[in-house]
């Protein structure tokens, strides 16, 4: 059930939010074993925030339609009395004093969270199968990866055990996920949704993401944590934004998106060619890795050895970012965003592809795309991480099948512009 029906039922007495518990934790229980998409289960803390929801209800008091309803969290996300691990060793035993900014707002709003889902070691890795608490699984195929860093909370809402799951994206980590796992995500704009509370891995790119099985429970929930409202008509043009002039692309990944858009009522034109003055996920990894060396600097001289092989190298290679290699990086990110500030004013919304390619499968670190071997992770984030740079707000949302696998299609509009965004979204993946 979505959002909307979940909350109707529990305002008419259909349900109860402690039915709802219930039915969550029975789903995870089975599920998780497979798909390991939650690292750590509080069914005490979730009867016991159920039990005052319906109390709360009883006495008249509705806080809105998440109001009873469960949720998951990242496990790099604060709750108060409970640990955050950040998928690895190195955190262990370290339990939060209080609750991040986003849990705070989720508890205000009445959701009942239910536990927090596994990630890439550090959020640092788009695969998702790099943690201490293992790799979490596609639901679609659970040979399959399903992206990452935010793989739990995709897989939560994927194989219905939440119809809502925060996430965070610093290069791609919400809708790489989403798209191989075949739900709904949300980047919003750079700092919309607070970051208190949230450890870090790139301060500059990090952003607070949700995922959902449609556009308007994603909305719900944005509107819920960001406190704004996103009403409104969608009007004006899309750009289309030829993949292929980003990255190399799956050319039916290209068409089977490319033909959505075309059959939709939606104004679509070609956008002009995008900037390739740089290899836009390689000034990315720059800024990306020497703030995440800042970051987890300590965890280097203390914790090395705890550190997962992959992770540890993207670390070390951060500490060899020199200030002028960084400085370019930023010369870079800024030409970006003029650039695409120019593209906005002739399209209201730009679109392609979220993925290049479909989920690839477990412990793929290579993979051959239109005869061209790439590496798994540069790929999965070639098409997504363009838009951290410029810290605009982007949604995937699914397009169709390849494969028997999920394929989708990311929309991208100004700041302000996001009932744009979310009318253009429901418009190419109407409500079930």
């Amino acid at each position: 059930m979505t959002i909307t029906e979940l909350a109707r039922a529990l305002r008419s007495g259909e349900t109860s939010a402690t039915d709802l518990v219930r039915r969550a934790l029975n789903r995870i229980n089975e599920l998780n074993p497979t798909l390991n998409a939650f690292a750590l289960i509080d069914e005490e803390g979730a009867y016991r925030s159920a039990r005052i929801a319906d109390e709360e209800r009883a006495a008249g008091i509705d806080r809105g339609p998440l109001h009873g309803v469960p949720v998951a969290v990242k496990d790099l996300i604060d709750m108060e009395g409970l640990p955050t691990t950040c998928g690895s060793a190195t955190s262990f035993g370290a339990t939060a004093t209080e609750d991040a900014e986003v849990v705070r707002r989720l508890r205000d709003c009445g959701a009942v969270i239910v536990g927090k889902t596994t990630l890439h070691e550090f959020a640092y890795g788009a695969t998702g199968d790099r943690s201490v608490h293992g790799p979490s699984r596609n639901p679609r195929d659970p040979s399959r990866m399903s992206g990452g860093s935010s793989g739990g909370s995709a897989v939560a809402v994927a194989a219905g055990m939440v119809p809502l799951a925060v996430g965070t994206d610093t290069a791609g980590s919400v809708r790489v996920p989403a798209a191989l796992c075949g739900v709904v995500g949300l980047k919003p704009a750079y700092d919309a949704i607070s970051t208190k509370g949230v450890y870090p891995l790139a301060p500059s790119l990090d952003h607070v993401g949700l995922f959902a099985t449609t556009v308007e429970d994603v909305r719900i929930g944005y509107e819920a944590l960001a406190e704004q409202p996103t009403y409104g008509e969608h009007g004006g043009k899309v750009g289309w934004i030829a993949p292929r002039n980003i990255a190399v692309t799956d050319p039916r990944v290209e068409a089977l998106v490319r033909d959505l858009l075309d059959r939709s009522d939606l104004v679509v034109e070609q956008a002009p060619p995008f900037p390739r003055g740089h290899a836009w996920f390689d000034v990315l990894s720059t800024l990306q890795s020497s703030e995440a060396f800042r970051v987890h600097e300590h965890h280097l001289d203390v914790d090395r050895e705890l550190i997962d092989a992959e992770v540890l190298a993207r670390l070390e290679a951060g500490g060899r970012v020199t200030p002028e290699a960084y400085a370019e990086a930023e010369r870079a990110r800024e030409g970006l965003r003029v650039s695409v500030d120019g593209l906005l004013q002739d399209f209201d919304i730009l679109a392609l592809p979220t993925v290049p390619i479909v989920a690839p499968h477990l412990g793929a670190r290579s993979i051959d795309v239109a005869g061209n071997d790439l590496e798994v992770r540069s790929a999965l984030l070639s098409l997504t991480s363009p838009w951290n740079l410029t810290g605009m707000p982007a949604i995937s949302v699914p397009a169709g099948h390849l494969d028997g696998l999920p394929v989708a299609i990311q929309l991208l509009v100004a700041p302000g512009n996001e009932h744009t965004m979310f009318a253009a979204a429901r418009a190419l993946y109407p409500a079930r």
